[in-house]
């Protein structure tokens, strides 16, 4: 349980929305991040993110930096690159430098716990962004409310499929947070479809454009007459959106995201996809 003075950062309409083929939101295209940034008071805060391949990761980045040179800080951007293992190692290097906090954006929720548990013992305090640890003392968490997304994706979803039909669910990394949130919080979406939207097959993609390009071909040969396909995150389905294009089936399968990444959004204005889930990640 967080302490009482710090709140989760849930959804509700105002925290996330979902963003479909008819919008006309734009987005910020994000600023290229450096590794620091600061206001040279000499209070060291440590960021480590998990991947930088991913838009969202780079505003989420781009926001904090924003924020810790408003409050005075000198902000220190790890990218892990999606490996588990390298974000450990930099982790360490921020607790040997003795920052003041650490930022944590796991690759693997389960992973870390070793990490934040080190932090711990060297008095750091660790505040998890967008994913969660598994274990360890954290102080805060700052996320949206991913199970509430999941199941508002597959709400919309169902509706565009015409409250029927079989759908494929493109899965995130297995031991991140958000993927096992979003894909409880699509569940309860298809539990509510009554047995009129059956789920025909899912895989992981690991968050990763070329993944959901491979994994998508593979279930739509499998499963032809599929009409939805929800993905954790817009990456995956970017992928899926190459992969419908290439089977034909442009004009009989609806594709949900997760993050309204900039190319999420300009594909959704093209009709190449349904709709997104819109975080806030500056």
């Amino acid at each position: 349980m967080l302490p009482r003075n710090i709140r989760l950062i849930s959804v509700g309409l105002a925290g996330i929305a979902i963003i479909a083929a008819a919008c006309s939101t734009g987005a910020p295209t994000p600023a290229p991040t450096t590794s620091a940034s600061g206001g040279g008071t000499g209070v060291k805060v440590g960021f480590a993110i998990s991947s930088f391949q991913n838009d969202f990761f780079v505003t989420l980045a781009d926001g904090a930096k924003e924020g810790a040179t408003a409050a005075g800080l000198d902000l220190v951007v790890a990218d892990a690159g999606g490996d588990a293992a390298k974000q450990a190692s930099q982790v360490e290097d921020f607790i040997t430098q003795k920052v003041a906090v650490i930022l944590l954006n796991p690759v693997d929720s389960d992973a870390i716990v070793p990490s934040v548990e080190k932090a711990n013992a060297a008095n750091i305090p660790v505040i998890t962004v967008d994913r969660g640890a598994s274990g360890g003392a954290v102080a805060s968490h700052i996320a949206s409310d991913n199970i509430a997304g999941g199941k508002l994706a597959g709400e919309y979803l169902f509706t565009v499929m015409g409250g029927a039909g079989k759908m494929i669910e493109l899965e995130g990394i297995a031991g991140a947070s958000a993927a096992r949130d979003r894909g409880a919080g699509f569940q309860q979406a298809l539990d509510g479809a009554a047995g009129k939207v059956e789920r025909v097959a899912k895989q992981t993609a690991n968050f990763k454009r070329d993944e959901g390009l491979t994994v998508a071909q593979n279930l739509l040969q499998a499963q032809p007459d599929a009409t939805g396909i929800f993905a954790h995150n817009d990456d995956m389905a970017l992928g899926a959106v190459e992969a419908v294009a290439a089977a034909g089936m442009t004009k009989t399968t609806f594709i949900v995201g997760f993050d309204a990444a900039p190319d999420a959004l300009a594909a959704i204005k093209a009709g190449k996809m349904a709709g997104t889930i819109a975080q806030q990640p500056a």
